[in-house]
């Protein structure tokens, strides 16, 4: 029956003229090149001519809940943790694609701070928000280093991506640590007054997706064509990060106030990927019902997924990539 859908989808997205309308949101920072890339090169336009999108940029994934919970939005991209806390709360979405795999880590700009057991109370660690996926990162940090992953959840303080990394290179902004990712966490780790004390990687124990796209429901089951072009349209723009890097970096470079190089280097980063597949979600899951931020652990993406990356998601534990997988790896 999928399979069938599918192939309807795309028969509806090649066959003719869809003029609707979609609304899409995505926050700050480089693990959303696929959706900017997107939005720059028309890319949704070209799969479903007549397309009107209506963009919008956020701080947080709590904020792009509350947007698709409103109605007002039909895809929002979201780190891991608010997109699980959503579900766990009923949200009427799935997983609609992984976008990337990055490095993640909080930097602080006290030299005294060697690591999380030099943190003292009051001092402040920034973060996009509760439950957000640094957030979740941090805890699991937390309970490797100092036996309780909430110790540190009074030091935080909520502050979009670029906020918090101009405060704490400039050290006048009342913090002493920022858990943020590309490319601030670049940004943050060249200043001279800054250092890492946790690495996401390790934290987590190994490779995790770091952003999701989520599609609502009411939008994936009422309007299957433009779903379909919105997904030929994110799969071309990972393609084009994953193999015209350097022409993809020069497209983004405005967008970040920096030089293409820089880009490129970011881009390019160890341990970055952008790819549909998600990697690590059910441990998220499980971490996050132990320490309290959800009540349940999805038995199987099927829960949390739609068809399209149910359809690629089972090769991921297995030594055998699928296809997706294979052409998205670095």
């Amino acid at each position: 029956m999928k399979k069938v859908i599918l192939f309807i989808m795309i028969f509806f997205v090649a066959g003719g003229v869809i003029a609707s309308e979609m609304s899409i949101a995505m926050q700050f920072g480089l693990g959303y090149a696929p959706i900017m890339v997107i939005k720059k090169m028309n890319l949704i336009e070209k799969y479903a001519p007549g397309t009107k999108i209506r963009w919008t940029q956020l701080g947080s994934g709590a904020a792009i809940n509350e947007a698709l919970i409103a109605g007002k939005l039909d895809i929002g991209c979201m780190g891991v943790g608010p997109f699980l806390i959503g579900l766990d709360k009923g949200a009427p979405w799935k997983m609609a694609s992984g976008l990337v795999v990055q490095p993640l880590g909080l930097q602080v700009n006290d030299p005294d701070i060697k690591s999380l057991k030099d943190i003292k109370p009051g001092q402040k660690i920034a973060l996009p928000a509760p439950g957000s996926i640094q957030h979740i990162l941090l805890a699991m940090a937390a309970e490797k280093e100092l036996g309780n992953p909430r110790a540190l959840d009074s030091n935080l303080v909520a502050m979009a991506h670029p906020d918090g990394a101009r405060a704490l290179i400039s050290g006048t902004g009342g913090i002493v640590g920022h858990f943020t990712s590309p490319p601030y966490i670049f940004e943050e780790i060249k200043a001279e007054n800054v250092h890492q004390i946790v690495d996401a990687f390790k934290a987590f124990g190994g490779t995790y997706t770091f952003l999701v796209v989520v599609a609502t429901e009411k939008f994936h089951n009422n309007n299957p064509a433009l779903y379909a072009a919105f997904i030929q349209a994110l799969n071309e723009a990972i393609h084009l990060l994953n193999y015209n890097t350097k022409e993809m970096a020069e497209l983004l470079a405005p967008e970040f106030g920096l030089d293409k190089d820089t880009v490129y280097e970011y881009m390019t980063w160890k341990g970055t990927n952008y790819t549909s597949t998600p990697y690590g979600i059910i441990g998220f899951a499980e971490f996050m019902k132990k320490v309290g931020y959800i009540r349940n652990v999805p038995e199987s993406y099927d829960e949390i997924a739609w068809e399209n990356v149910t359809a690629i998601v089972g090769k991921t534990r297995g030594e055998e990539k699928s296809p997706v997988e294979s052409v998205q790896s670095r």
